[in-house]
């Protein structure tokens, strides 16, 4: 690990003049779950980490009749347990409820899940984002059992890491980013991109800018629901995920949003199955026809097919778990 210097301030405004142009400038500090083992590994080197825990601005989950806000330091326990969002949140609650590790429940943020980085294995041992050495790309030929099968057409393979991406695209939720130069705000879709260089990251947050908060529209005749498949139940990440949010008019569906975690680089709009679910009854067959429609586009790499069958399978399960739900 290299040395670095250490803030820990207690004001919004006093972190983000503790933080630089340049991502070696400074690293945020919330949970610590991604940050520390970064520095472990050398992967990160910020010259100062600053520590953002006691920044109160940044706590607390509010119900308003604007929809529900979740500040960036939320934990994943918290999140777990808030009434609000286990009624009319389901999707959000199954995302926590999928992190087995208590440990990481409590210690882990809803902000530092959105902002954590890359999984994969090529990254993680210093091969870079794109998994390139001496110009060959590693993945394509390599072990890929864990990569993407949609957008993987290169230069990027690796998976988007986050939980609660998928079910914040599908519940159209945005971010608030926050620098000393003002405040933006982003939807969670637009939040997640596809690096196409290496100096390049895997979200649209700046060295600059912190991620305060996450606005989610409110849930009043939504269904929504997240299905994970894992290889265990113990502390792992996802094989591929599913979460769906349905709009209904009597007993169709109006219009829906279909999102697929662990299988690009960033969350992954179904638009087919979206497509496929408009106007019909929730029911198994429909179910079964959205899933399939769900891996359209899909091109496994040689060691991943296999994620293609959890992928529609995730789908399935996902919209058999919202047609339970309460319109």
């Amino acid at each position: 690990m290299q040395p670095f210097e250490y803030a820990s301030p207690t004001t919004l405004q006093e972190a983000l003049g503790l933080l630089g142009k340049r991502w070696t400038d400074a690293g945020i500090l919330a949970g610590g779950t991604d940050l520390v083992s970064l520095l472990k590994d050398d992967i990160e080197k910020p010259k100062r980490v600053v520590d953002i825990k006691d920044v109160k601005e940044l706590s607390g989950i509010q119900k308003t009749g604007a929809g529900l806000r979740i500040g960036a330091l939320v934990t994943l326990d918290e999140l777990l347990n808030n009434a609000d969002v286990r009624q009319e949140y389901p999707s959000l609650a199954a995302a926590a409820r999928g992190v087995a590790s208590m440990q990481i429940r409590n210690a882990g943020t809803v902000g530092g899940d959105l902002c954590q980085r890359p999984r994969c294995w090529y990254f993680r041992l210093g091969y870079g984002l794109l998994a390139q050495e001496e110009g060959k790309r590693l993945v394509p030929d390599g072990d890929n059992r864990y990569h993407a099968i949609f957008a993987n057409g290169g230069p990027a393979y690796f998976v988007s890491a986050s939980s609660f991406g998928p079910p914040l695209v599908a519940l159209g939720a945005k971010v608030k980013l926050v620098s000393a130069a003002g405040t933006r705000e982003v939807p969670v879709e637009k939040f997640f991109v596809i690096p196409k260089m290496e100096s390049e990251r895997e979200t649209v947050r700046r060295p600059d800018e912190i991620l305060t908060e996450i606005l989610i529209p409110p849930a009043a005749g939504l269904r929504n629901a997240t299905y994970e498949v894992r290889q265990k139940s113990a502390l792992d990440w996802p094989l591929a995920t599913a979460s769906v949010a349905l709009r209904m008019k009597g007993k169709s569906v109006a219009s829906a949003r279909i999102v697929l975690g662990h299988v690009a680089p960033t969350p992954w709009r179904a638009l087919a199955a979206e497509k496929a679910i408009a106007g019909s009854a929730l029911t198994l067959e429909t179910a079964e026809a959205v899933a399939k429609a769900a891996a359209d586009g899909a091109n496994p790499l040689s060691r991943n097919a296999y994620k293609v069958q959890l992928a529609r399978t995730a789908v399935k399960r996902a919209l058999l778990e919202a047609a339970k739900g309460k319109a």
